[in-house]
């Protein structure tokens, strides 16, 4: 459908002019396009502030008419001009409703502009940023002094020296040692290792899902004794509208916290497997959990649109329930136990953060 028929399509759905099929169809096409129910709102009201000004003026007429016709009659004095100052009078006394009818001709020359612009096509994912994280050689040397340090504190088995050049986020499923984060973080990848306040350690890729950009990992270091259990649970079902969230993650060599909300049931260019969420998001925060006040993971993050401050954008959590019995089909001595009950559920969302923080990894990718 042309961006032209789709602008009279919407019209006519919003006047009531479609007949009932064409109203079903429509309705449907607006659940499943994100962009095209956007534009439905945003039409609306741009008719709606038409109307009001088309009413406005009908107005304004109206009193004028009554006003001459007063004037006529004597029953109101009224002082007549004629010649160059009539012309001025009847300058100044319109200049302001010319001023509002360019004004409504310029904005709806924009408006429709920006509308068709919407809805043209252009390449899938131009505006979807990735948000794996590339470190640079002066952070890798911080990093590598602290390593280092840590290493000799706790004698783990990451060589020191391995040049860690991209990264983001992950988090534990699986008390065993099984953690999830974005495919597109570990795609490609030589050697992996993640690391938080518990020490840092060597991990290898157990299942990679590029198609919804998911993957798992395990930890393979001798030194990491596992956990007794998990805070949180991973959820089987979509996050609501409007449902608050929040995030941990590390755009920074620390743990950062964000919070947002749900608003909307697809991700990005209408994409199914994820789904659009409010919340501060940058560079690092690729794999981080999405997490309801429940204690639920609804989510994984993995990009942000690049034109619109604040939207970004998570692969759905449910998703992981899928991949897991998977693996477990395919290898039942890797079979991942996931948590189906959060034990922070009605907690103070800092107590929350505090029960979470450590099963929350930096991954670092070379």
């Amino acid at each position: 459908m042309s961006d032209l028929n789709m602008l009279e399509n919407v019209e006519r759905y919003i006047k009531g002019e479609m007949n009932p099929d064409e109203r079903v169809q429509f309705e449907q096409l607006r659940k499943s396009n994100a962009e095209v129910d956007q534009l439905v709102v945003e039409h609306t009201f741009f008719l709606q502030q038409i109307n009001r000004f088309g009413e406005w003026k009908k107005f304004r007429s109206l009193l004028q008419l009554v006003h001459t016709d007063l004037a006529e009659k004597g029953s109101i004095l009224s002082s007549r001009l004629s010649g160059k100052a009539r012309v001025i009078y009847l300058y100044n006394r319109y200049k302001r409703v010319g001023s509002i009818a360019a004004s409504i001709a310029l904005i709806t020359t924009l408006s429709i502009s920006a509308l068709v612009w919407t809805l043209s096509p252009s390449s899938p994912r131009s505006q979807f940023e990735e948000l794996n994280k590339k470190y640079t050689q002066l952070e890798y040397k911080s990093r590598k002094q602290a390593s280092e340090i840590d290493r000799i504190k706790k004698s783990n088995n990451v060589p020191v020296d391995m040049p860690f050049t991209t990264g983001g986020t992950g988090f534990i499923i699986d008390p065993k040692g099984y953690l999830v984060t974005n495919a597109h973080v570990v795609s490609g990848a030589r050697n992996i290792a993640i690391q938080n306040n518990r020490g840092e350690y060597l991990v290898e890729v157990v299942h990679i899902d590029k198609n919804r950009d998911i993957a798992i990992l395990r930890i393979t270091d001798d030194g990491f004794k596992g956990y007794g259990s998990l805070p949180y649970s991973i959820s089987k079902r979509a996050g609501q509208l409007a449902d608050p969230i929040f995030t941990l993650g590390y755009p920074r060599n620390e743990v950062v916290y964000s919070q947002g909300y749900l608003s909307a049931r697809t991700g990005y260019d209408g994409d199914t497997l994820s789904c659009q969420i409010e919340i501060s998001a940058n560079r690092g925060n690729s794999g981080s959990p999405i997490i309801n006040r429940r204690g639920e993971v609804i989510g994984i993050l993995n990009g942000r649109q690049t034109n619109a401050e604040g939207f970004a954008f998570a692969v759905q959590g449910k998703y992981i329930h899928q991949i897991s019995d998977s693996i477990r089909k395919a290898d039942p001595l890797r079979a991942i136990r996931l948590t189906s009950r959060s034990s922070i559920a009605g907690l103070e969302r800092n107590e929350q953060v505090r029960r979470i923080q450590d099963y929350i990894y930096m991954v670092k990718v070379n």
